[in-house]
């Protein structure tokens, strides 16, 4: 089953944007991928994250410790390697280095102030700047997020704007990967997972280790296309579609040599409810808000920070 490569031009220029959802609509029911070309996202701006982001993961480990994910109850930070295990099943750790960037408040705003949840202020190692570039991609990777929602909108047969009012300041999370390079090819770089949100923006630097496995098949490498996004549905909108959309298995192999990539997962805001779209029948799961979903699936991530 192929991976098609979509441009999104076809859908924000009107010129076929009844064929591009139709396009996008058939690979989210078959292998939920798909590669996203035109996007608008400039190539200058992605080697600038880049960039600022090997200055991050180079930094001296106690240095990163400081703003370590684990000491922070709303997703952001560093997480060291080791500190995840996305395969629960092989018990393996993933063999990757990562720094998350939320939505970004205020410590003054009541949201942070209450202690809502997924409701933090960012932190922010001391280099010269990694926050301006991190945010201005943050805000540009929301954008497209939000268009492409407006996409599966048109393919659901949904009212336009129908997911406007859950992403206006959503739990959408910017995330710098390093992966070490494994010329022994033990262990896993990322382990086999489905992602929790409702989609996912994917920029890799071209190092070969990212696989899917579709329903019923086995394992292929994603292409890739210097550039493009490898888009994927994300669990929260499997569910949210009932299931109309499929989340997809995938995995990263350990590399050969060392590999970067910056993930973008977009999930709704904290409040939005969670349930059977119109017109995709008799729900086959109970309500549940944005925040309580994500707050289940990360717990059943991360390991406790070691003592020593």
């Amino acid at each position: 089953m192929d991976i098609p490569v979509l441009d999104w031009n076809r859908f924000t220029s009107g010129d076929d944007a009844e064929g591009f959802a139709a396009d996008l609509g058939k690979a989210c029911r078959e292998t939920g991928f798909f590669v996203l070309t035109g996007h608008g996202i400039s190539k200058d701006l992605i080697a600038d994250v880049f960039t600022v982001a090997d200055r991050f993961f180079a930094l001296p480990p106690e240095e990163k410790a400081e703003i370590a994910i684990s000491k922070n109850p709303h997703n952001r930070g560093w997480a060291q390697q080791g500190s995840e295990a996305l395969d629960e099943a092989s018990g393996l750790k993933d063999r990757k280095e990562a720094f998350n960037v939320g939505l970004d408040l205020l410590a003054d705003d009541p949201r942070v102030i209450a202690g809502e949840p997924f409701r933090g202020v960012n932190v922010w190692p001391d280099l010269e700047g990694f926050q301006k570039i991190m945010l201005d991609y943050y805000e540009r990777a929301l954008n497209l997020g939000r268009g492409l929602h407006r996409a599966f909108e048109a393919d659901l047969g949904l009212p336009q704007e129908y997911f406007e009012p859950h992403f206006t300041e959503p739990m959408a999370t910017l995330r710098v990967l390093s992966y070490p390079a494994a010329p022994d090819g033990e262990g896993i770089g990322a382990g086999a997972h489905t992602d929790y949100g409702s989609v996912t923006l994917l920029m890799t630097d071209g190092v070969a280790g990212l696989q899917v496995k579709p329903r019923g098949g086995d394992w292929m490498d994603v292409p890739h296309i210097k550039g493009a996004f490898v888009v994927n549905i994300g669990d929260c909108l499997m569910r949210w579609s009932n299931d109309l959309y499929v989340s997809t298995p995938h995995r990263v192999l350990p590399p050969k040599t060392a590999r970067r990539s910056i993930a973008f997962f977009l999930d709704p805001n904290p409040e939005s409810i969670i349930t059977a779209l119109p017109g995709t029948g008799t729900a086959k799961y109970a309500p549940i808000t944005g925040a309580d979903y994500l707050r289940s699936r990360l717990d059943a991530t991360y390991t406790p920070e070691p003592t020593s």
